[in-house]
């Protein structure tokens, strides 16, 4: 079975195409499955739409919502189209998006950490004149926020774990092992899956998130891995979902997952 788990659109402000251009290449890219999982609206902030090419309005919100599960309607026996959407975590703010999540009937949600010390990880700023130790820090921090994610309970995945490679190749280098290690600990205690993303192409970084080597570790712990291309334009949906089934075979995996009314799927590699 063919899936994809991590699409955008135009709401979020910087992605292309409506919801149906998506489901129309899932479906001529020979997906039997497709989550729609744009960004939800920042609900920590007053402001409607503090970051309009970050993420979507508030106000918008019932309508991703109401369009995803109109087209769910339309395209059944067709291709299975799944509600997702993919939720920053800010762990001052993380009630009130668990309150709003919850009001609606989403099969899964993709907690991604997208900022640290209030600065977006795909800044390459963050990291100039930073000192060995700082850069260290940096990362600790970006992994201590995984693991809170993870022991949340909000979430049945966990996006692009090592993204904040992603315009700084360099982050693979600093030390930080017990941190990652730590991690993947805590993600397979928390029964939380990780995504294989293969949007790092669109990066300085190149190839996947994560790693080739936190993937063994993964393994090593159990944890559960799924697919999402995060595409942002449609012809990205799916993008290398054969080459990632072969990686994860050649690293030991026998499986990987998705997720519908929140339960857990497992398909074989």
């Amino acid at each position: 079975m063919k899936f994809d788990l991590h699409t955008h659109h135009f709401r979020c402000g910087h992605a292309d195409g409506n919801i149906r251009d998506y489901i129309e290449a899932g479906i001529a890219a020979g997906l039997q499955v497709i989550g729609i999982s744009d960004h939800t609206p920042y609900f920590g902030s007053p402001e409607e739409q503090p970051f309009p090419r970050i993420a979507m309005a508030k106000q918008e919100f019932v309508n991703y919502v109401n369009e995803v599960l109109a087209l769910k309607t339309e395209y059944e026996g067709k291709i299975d189209v799944l509600l997702g959407i993919e939720s920053d975590f800010f762990p001052e703010h993380a009630e009130t998006y668990r309150q709003v999540l919850n009001s609606y009937p989403f099969d899964y949600i993709i907690g991604s950490v997208h900022s640290t010390f209030n600065s977006s990880i795909f800044n390459k700023s963050r990291w100039k004149g930073l000192g060995d130790k700082e850069r260290i820090e940096h990362k600790e921090e970006y992994y201590n926020l995984i693991r809170q994610s993870a022991r949340s309970g909000m979430f049945q995945i966990l996006g692009h774990i090592d993204a904040m490679k992603g315009n700084y190749p360099a982050f693979s280098d600093i030390p930080a092992e017990a941190a990652i290690e730590d991690t993947l600990k805590t993600i397979a205690e928390s029964g939380v899956a990780i995504e294989i993303n293969t949007s790092g192409k669109t990066k300085l970084s190149g190839g996947w998130y994560p790693s080739d080597a936190i993937l063994e570790r993964a393994l090593f712990h159990g944890v559960n891995v799924t697919f999402g291309s995060d595409a942002h334009k449609p012809f990205r949906v799916g993008d290398e979902w054969e080459e990632v089934a072969k990686r994860l075979k050649e690293i030991g995996f026998k499986e990987w997952v998705y997720f519908k009314n929140k339960q857990q799927i497992s398909v074989p590699l």
